[in-house]
């Protein structure tokens, strides 16, 4: 668990995450809105070598960003079902080179993999704070 003052700190931690990161590869982030899951995958994007400005893709649903290792950026806010899932083309890009990065992804639990990253950003005691709790999930710990 680490608490994060300001948007900077927050994306300083996605770039720490990005350097264990490779190919095929989930982030999967849980957070509310305005929590700071944007600015965590601009850090993430930052660590990856990724080009072009990182924006939240509330309605492309998701966004494709170069790099030495290539980030795909979801927002997964509005999906509702499997065939919204299937449209975003999320199971292409788990068996592709990029690494995955979801926001809102309470909305896709069920089809998350049995490994991913999972980052929830919750907001601290202060204002501008977060308390940012990064875990590595396994498919071994998937017994329940």
């Amino acid at each position: 668990m680490c608490l994060t003052h300001t948007p900077h700190e927050t994306e300083a931690l996605g770039e720490a995450l990005a350097h264990r990161l490779a190919p095929g590869e989930v982030v999967a982030l849980f957070g509310g809105l305005g929590a700071g899951k944007t600015a965590f995958v601009r850090g993430l994007a930052a660590g990856l070598g990724c080009t072009g400005e990182v924006s939240s893709p509330t309605y492309a649903l998701v966004h494709e960003y170069p790099g030495k290792l290539p980030l795909a950026h979801f927002d997964m806010y509005r999906i509702e079902g499997w065939d919204a899932l299937e449209s975003t083309g999320w199971y292409a890009y788990l068996e592709g080179a990029y690494v995955l990065a979801v926001e809102w992804s309470e909305h896709i639990a069920a089809a998350l993999p049995k490994q991913y990253w999972r980052v929830e950003i919750a907001p601290g005691p202060k204002e501008n704070t977060r308390v940012v709790t990064i875990t590595q999930k396994r498919a071994e710990e998937d017994t329940a």
